[in-house]
């Protein structure tokens, strides 16, 4: 794990931006595997702006199509591998990307849906491909699964050389797509017994207040998952819903990921971008130290102002936030 020890990005002991003049992102790097890496983006190091600052992945939410297409081909290149995003539309399906990964964007393979050029008429725009799951065996492919609440489950399988994303908001996980994904893990080798997988940043038990009808259904599908939050309403741990299925599909090795971002979050508790992000976004206190003295779960994407939260821009008033992507690669 040295290799990646010194990796986490600090704006100011290093150059903010590439050889291009791009802002270089700002990442978490965590090594789950021999030869594999999952790579967590946070707010830091991009060209987008207001309620997107700084670095919005996500090309559906209404920002400016020419910073998010930067701050795309600059993670491509700090990560050194073409990325590969699908539209998500809380399936259960995934998709086997080696048969129809191609480069078809400057950053790598986009069927998201974004519109690069910011022309809705555009006709060389990508093909869309609707899917919450993404397998590969290919090296160099960062499968990459945006989030701003929703949790990301990063697989691999190191000795079958076959790498799994998938997005697990509540309706995904209730269709099976942590099952789905692993499944086709299978089909290209992989065997339960190998794989290992991690869990991205993603909105905790004590903040997704969902309501009792909601949390009751999900309970009966994930026993022992209900909570009640900070709030004092019904609420659901995704993240338990994942081990569980996980574990029906038979992976028990999951490594945490919470060592490693608590201590990205420490690292960067006196970040000047970070903190006037905190000042400026009006999601919460505008002294960052206070944000982050009031974190209980730094993987929470509520509580940590580190990630991007569709649930705290919405407290915050806002009608839209960006995206973090959380990636896989095998090398």
């Amino acid at each position: 794990m040295s290799e990646y020890d010194d990796t986490i990005i600090d704006s100011n002991k290093i150059s903010s931006t590439d050889r291009d003049g791009r802002p270089i992102p700002v990442t978490i790097p965590i090594a789950l595997a021999p030869g594999v890496t999952v790579v967590y983006t946070t707010r830091l190091g991009g060209l987008s702006a207001g309620d997107y600052g700084n670095l919005n992945l996500g090309g559906k939410s209404g920002d400016d199509p020419e910073a998010v297409l930067s701050n795309r081909v600059a993670l491509a290149e700090a990560i050194g591998a073409r990325l590969s995003l699908v539209s998500q539309v809380h399936s259960g399906i995934a998709v086997d990307v080696d048969s129809a990964f191609e480069i078809n964007t400057p950053f790598g393979f986009d069927v998201s849906g974004t519109n690069h050029t910011g022309d809705a008429a555009d006709s060389a725009a990508p093909q869309v491909k609707e899917a919450d799951g993404q397998v590969t065996t290919r090296t160099g492919i960062a499968l990459g699964m945006f989030a701003a609440d929703c949790l990301p489950v990063l697989m691999a399988d190191p000795e079958a050389g076959v790498i799994g994303a998938a997005h697990c908001g509540r309706r995904g996980l209730e269709k099976g797509v942590i099952g789905a994904t692993v499944d086709l893990m299978k089909l290209k080798g992989a065997d339960p017994n190998r794989i290992v997988a991690t869990l991205g940043p993603r909105i905790c038990g004590d903040c997704y207040e969902v309501g009792d009808e909601i949390a009751d259904t999900f309970e009966k599908r994930f026993p022992l998952t209900r909570t009640t939050t900070r709030f004092g309403g019904a609420g659901i741990d995704i993240a338990e819903a994942a081990m569980i299925d996980l574990a029906f599909a038979g992976v028990s090795h999951v490594v945490d990921s919470m060592p490693r971002v608590h201590a990205a979050t420490e690292y960067l508790e006196e970040d000047t971008e970070l903190a006037e992000l905190c000042r400026t976004d009006g999601e919460g206190p505008a002294e960052l130290a206070e944000r982050i003295g009031a974190i209980n779960h730094s993987m929470c994407t509520l509580e940590n102002p580190l990630w991007y939260s569709h649930r705290r821009a919405s407290k915050a008033g806002k009608t839209h936030e960006g995206r973090l992507l959380a990636l896989i690669v095998r090398h």
